[in-house]
């Protein structure tokens, strides 16, 4: 999943919600350097990739770009869902997509202290360029793709790949939201089972 799925799945408290930002941009071990439910919202993004990755349909939705993609297809999709996301948001939260990205930038000002820079960088650019709900536009899903392909230890042209999702478009709708509704079930049970878990009082 990425940055606007993760956002998503983390609930509606903005701790979670950093934390499931920062599942991107922070690796290795969590040993309390970040308030609980921040590193709470980090373990659960951590769930959700290894959910994801091992799902039936996204494994469905990997073999749809067929065995050229087999490598690095799952970094697209990633970026794809979102896009997919981002179009269908209405059916999946009460606010706007535009409300629910700027009350999020908003609350991270707050905790700046527990964001790295690179995360920070991320965040003033997201902002600044109203970078997830762009992510409806195709055009902006090929620039993404594009400078991640760049980034890659190897250089890659991932937005090739572009053809292939605008084709199997509704195919993949389908394994997204087959994906999506069960990861959003087990982002709940990870959120309240966590909250459960704790002592009262926390």
């Amino acid at each position: 999943m990425n940055y606007l799925a993760h956002l998503l799945l983390s609930g509606p408290d903005p701790d979670w919600q950093l934390g499931g930002l920062l599942g991107d941009f922070v690796k290795g071990p969590l040993k309390g350097e970040r308030p609980e439910p921040i590193e709470d919202g980090m373990r659960l993004h951590r769930r959700i990739d290894l959910l994801s990755d091992q799902h039936p349909a996204y494994l469905s939705a990997l073999k749809r770009l067929g065995p050229q993609w087999r490598r690095l297809g799952g970094i697209a999709l990633d970026i794809w869902f979102d896009h997919l996301l981002a179009n269908d948001w209405h059916n999946w939260h009460p606010q706007t997509l535009e409300t629910f990205t700027d009350h999020c930038w908003s609350n991270f000002r707050t905790r700046q202290q527990w964001i790295p820079e690179n995360a920070q960088a991320f965040i003033q650019r997201a902002e600044q360029f109203k970078l997830l709900p762009g992510y409806r536009r195709v055009d902006i899903i090929q620039r993404t793709l594009e400078r991640v392909g760049l980034r890659l230890r190897r250089p890659q042209p991932l937005a090739d790949v572009l053809p292939l999702l605008r084709a199997d478009q509704k195919a993949l709708e389908h394994d997204f939201q087959i994906l999506f509704s069960d990861l959003t079930q087990q982002a709940e049970q990870f959120r309240l089972g966590t909250e459960q878990r704790k002592p009262s009082g926390q």
